[in-house]
């Protein structure tokens, strides 16, 4: 598990600390997400530091409500961005597969409330996995298309944004039945590739961790038909029929959590 430097560490939990006294929320989870969280970082990679909160009770029942959303300016590679826990629960309900990453990070700046438990099980639960791998094929097409007109390079950065959702959906294909991790390397271990694949994919992470974010690498072909491949092949991880239990669960967790708020 990668670790964060002592004073990066403290520089971050007194920003978090910030965020909740200026702007009167409560955090329920903090945590490390992009490349860092992803196991495949660099050595200008910037801290991309997720959470979710609360808001007291009176906002919720204002005429006038309150941004969804809490985001700081990027200051010495930290970058704050979290979301009220009720547009977490809408973008849950959706099967957008965010979320269930935030959940998982390996990296966590603040112990979990209670409250994440609960929304892990619901998640486990309910997700439908047809939903989430069209979300990783939409995040994967996304960056693909931003270095498809270029025959032999690409930046680093896009490339793994594009092989982490590719790897995402051959998992869920294997077995659609669990979230699939949000590591690389978990990914790896789950995704049942050739040897001379899973390879490529090792020497292009060590390369990364010595190249800078917009750094260009060269396109290997195998991957490049590992990532096409799999990205479209997203429609045939079967969905699970929707349920009008997860909506309702949902709306319990948020009320349970805003009455005493």
């Amino acid at each position: 598990m990668m670790s964060i430097e002592p004073a990066i560490r403290h520089e971050i939990e007194t920003r978090l600390a910030a965020i909740e006294a200026d702007d009167g929320v409560r955090l329920l989870l903090a945590i490390e997400s992009g490349s860092r969280a992803w196991g495949f970082p660099s050595p200008d990679s910037d801290y991309d530091v997720r959470f979710l909160y609360v808001r007291p009770r009176r906002d919720y029942l204002a005429l006038s409500p309150a941004r969804d959303v809490i985001e700081r300016e990027i200051v010495d590679e930290i970058d704050l961005n979290g979301w009220d826990i009720r547009k977490a629960l809408g973008l849950m309900l959706r099967n957008n597969s965010v979320l269930s990453e935030w959940i998982e990070s390996p990296i966590h700046y603040r112990n979990a409330h209670p409250v994440v438990a609960r929304m892990a099980d619901l998640i486990d639960r309910h997700f439908d996995p047809n939903g989430f791998a069209l979300h990783y094929a939409k995040l994967g097409r996304t960056s693909v298309a931003r270095w498809l007109q270029d025959e032999n390079e690409v930046a680093v950065k896009r490339y793994f944004y594009a092989l982490r959702p590719a790897l995402a959906i051959g998992v869920l294909r294997r077995d659609p039945t669990r979230r699939p991790p949000m590591q690389l390397q978990r990914l790896l271990a789950e995704a049942d590739l050739s040897p001379s694949a899973t390879e490529e994919i090792e020497r292009l992470v060590a390369m990364k961790a010595a190249t800078r974010e917009a750094g260009p690498i060269a396109r290997v072909p195998e991957i490049d038909a590992l990532i096409e491949g799999e990205l479209a092949r997203a429609g045939e991880v079967p969905a699970r029929p929707p349920s009008d239990a997860f909506a309702a669960e949902a709306n319990d967790l948020f009320l349970d959590l805003v009455e005493y708020t």
